[in-house]
C-alpha cells in the first residue's frame, strides 16, 4: 500500500486485549515499526497486568515482548476524571473492552476521551451500523451506541473515527447463537434466506485497524466500512455443505417469531441480536465500498474460515 505521505508518529493506548484488542495490539505494534517514534500501550487493570493465571500471563507476556506498556485502570470502576487523566498522555485513545462492561461504559468512555483532550479517539464500534438501524431496536444497547455518536459529532476538539465491521465471523457459527445448527444439520435464517449479514474476523479486524489509524490521509470524523464476507444466510448453508460434505436444511426464523420469542425472555441478549439481524436493516454492506477492498487487502471470507475451523465437526 502506499500512502502519500509519511505517517506521523503517534503514542496510542489500546483499551483491552481480550478477542479483538489482542490483535488490534497486535497489528498495531507491526505497523508502528514503520513510523519510527510510534509507542504502543494497553489499559488493563492491575489484577490482570499481575496475573499468574498461564493463558493470560502468557499474553502479557507476549505484548510485553512486542513492546507495549502496560497501563493500569479500572474503566468499570475508575471515575470519568481519572480516565481522562490517563487518556490526556496520548495521541490516541481506541476502545476494544466491547460492550461487556456493560451499557453505561460506551458513553463513560466517550466522555473521558472527549475531556482528556485526546486528539483522536476510535470508540468501540466495531459492529454493526447503528444509524441505519435506529433507536428502539430489539437490542438496546445499539442506542447507548448512538448516544456516543451524537456526543462526539457534537465537538470539534477531538477526531474520531468509527470501524464498522458487520459481525465477528465465527460468532455466525457459534452454538449459542443457534443459526447453525450442527446436531441436526439445519441452517436457522434470520428473517429471510436472502437477508445478509457481514462478517469479518478479529485477526482482520485487527489487520485492518491497525492501517487505518496510520493511514495518510488521515482519517478524521467519519465511519469507515470492513468486510471479511457479506452472505446470505442461504449462501451460509451452501458454504456448509461444501464444507462438512453434508446436506443442510434451511429453516427460517420469521421477525414476527423472532420478536415474540423475544418478549417472552426480554433480557436474553442473544435473542435481541437475533431479533435485530433478522430485521435485516444495518447488519450487511457491499464488500465493494470497503477500505480493504479499496486497498486490496486480502482478508477471510466465510468459507476460507469454515474450512479452517468447522472441518471435521
Amino acid at each position: 500500500m502506499t500512502a502519500v505521505t509519511q505517517p506521523a508518529p503517534q503514542s496510542i493506548l489500546v483499551l483491552g486485549a481480550g478477542e479483538l484488542g489482542l490483535p488490534v495490539l497486535r497489528n498495531l505494534a507491526r505497523v508502528a515499526r514503520r513510523v519510527p517514534g510510534s509507542t504502543i500501550s494497553v489499559l488493563l487493570r492491575d489484577s490482570t497486568i499481575n496475573t499468574q493465571e498461564p493463558g493470560k500471563k502468557s499474553e502479557i507476556d507476549e505484548l510485553r515482548g512486542l513492546g507495549i506498556q502496560m497501563v493500569a485502570a479500572d474503566l468499570v470502576n475508575d471515575s470519568i476524571d481519572q480516565l481522562a487523566e490517563v487518556f490526556a498522555h496520548f495521541d490516541t485513545v481506541i476502545g476494544c473492552a466491547g460492550m461487556v462492561a456493560g451499557r453505561e461504559t460506551p458513553m463513560k468512555l466517550a466522555t473521558a476521551a472527549l475531556k482528556s483532550g485526546v486528539k483522536r479517539y476510535f470508540p468501540w464500534q466495531f459492529g454493526v451500523d447503528f444509524e441505519v438501524i435506529g433507536r428502539g431496536s430489539p437490542q438496546d444497547l445499539f442506542d447507548a451506541q448512538l448516544d456516543v455518536r451524537e456526543a462526539l459529532r457534537a465537538q470539534d476538539k477531538t477526531e474520531w473515527v468509527i470501524i464498522s465491521t458487520g459481525m465477528f465471523t465465527s460468532f455466525m457459527f457459534e452454538p449459542v447463537f443457534e443459526v447453525v445448527d450442527f446436531d441436526n444439520h439445519t441452517l436457522n435464517a434470520l428473517g429471510s434466506l436472502d437477508n445478509r449479514v457481514t462478517l469479518t474476523t478479529p485477526d482482520d479486524i485487527g489487520a485492518l485497524t491497525a492501517e487505518i489509524v496510520f493511514f495518510e490521509p488521515h482519517f478524521r470524523n467519519q465511519i469507515i466500512y470492513l468486510s471479511g464476507d457479506t452472505v446470505s444466510y442461504g449462501q451460509v448453508a451452501d458454504i456448509l455443505e461444501r464444507v462438512l460434505g453434508r446436506p443442510f436444511e434451511r429453516n427460517v426464523w420469521t421477525v414476527p417469531y423472532l420478536l415474540d420469542e423475544l418478549r417472552k425472555d426480554p433480557t436474553h441478549h442473544i435473542k435481541k441480536y437475533r431479533a435485530v439481524f433478522a430485521q435485516g436493516r444495518g447488519v450487511a454492506w457491499s464488500k465493494a465500498e470497503t477500505f480493504n477492498e479499496r486497498q486490496a487487502i486480502a482478508v477471510t471470507t466465510a468459507e476460507q474460515w469454515a474450512r479452517q475451523n468447522l472441518v471435521g465437526r
